[in-house]
């Protein structure tokens, strides 16, 4: 079993997280296997899959420690348990719900509470946060980042939603530790027509915008 700081470690370097809001849960597997070929091997199923909890399990249990697979979506401590307790190995929540980090941190699993002011940003690393998730970033963008971290350099930001190849380096050389990407790498025409070489074309993609973003 990882440590939590060896988590922290895979969801930062190069730090592209997949968010995955697969279809059906049979589609797991084979994207997982498609984002890894790509060099993404940080997975977050999110709760709004069909079966997610099973889907976590079996993610798993066939990839090992190949890929670091974790919840996305959380709202709940029920369901924060019962992922962990499938084999979450991070844990992710689009709000504010402090009473999660106890519940996550119990296990040994980093978690990453949903922020968008300063203010609930400040309120998720004082709860614990091992990340704060800024969502939706897509309307604020790499200036924002920027901007919060300059009062705040202590936050450790992951931003999702609005994240896309081009604006790689912007989030990173804003000060981000890792980004959540979900429709721009597993997009839902790829789920539809089931194109796993385009998805391991874009995990490649961002890979290296990710790499070359963080050498600069």
């Amino acid at each position: 079993m990882r440590s939590i700081s060896e988590i922290i470690t895979l969801l930062t370097n190069p730090g592209i997280i997949a968010v995955v809001r697969a279809q059906q849960t049979s589609q797991v597997l084979p994207l997982s296997e498609a984002l890894m070929a790509g060099g993404v091997n940080v997975i977050e199923i999110t709760m709004t899959t069909p079966n997610a909890i099973a889907a976590i399990r079996e993610a798993r249990e066939k990839l090992g420690e190949r890929a670091l697979i974790g919840v996305g979506t959380v709202l709940d401590a029920d369901t924060c348990r019962a992922a962990i307790a499938a084999g979450a190995e991070f844990v992710v929540t689009p709000i504010c719900r402090t009473e999660l980090v106890a519940i996550a941190h119990s296990a040994g699993v980093p978690i990453m509470l949903g922020a968008y002011t300063p203010t609930e940003a400040q309120l998720a690393h004082e709860a614990g946060a091992d990340f704060v998730k800024i969502f939706p970033a897509d309307s604020l963008g790499p200036k924002y980042i920027k901007a919060l971290r300059a009062p705040l350099p202590h936050l450790r930001i992951v931003p999702t939603g609005g994240v896309d190849v081009a604006n790689v380096a912007d989030f990173l050389k804003a000060g981000c530790a890792a980004l959540g990407v979900g429709g721009s790498l597993v997009s839902a025409k790829i789920l539809q027509e089931a194109n796993w070489p385009e998805l391991t074309r874009r995990a490649s993609a961002f890979v290296n915008a990710a790499r070359q973003a963080r050498a600069s």
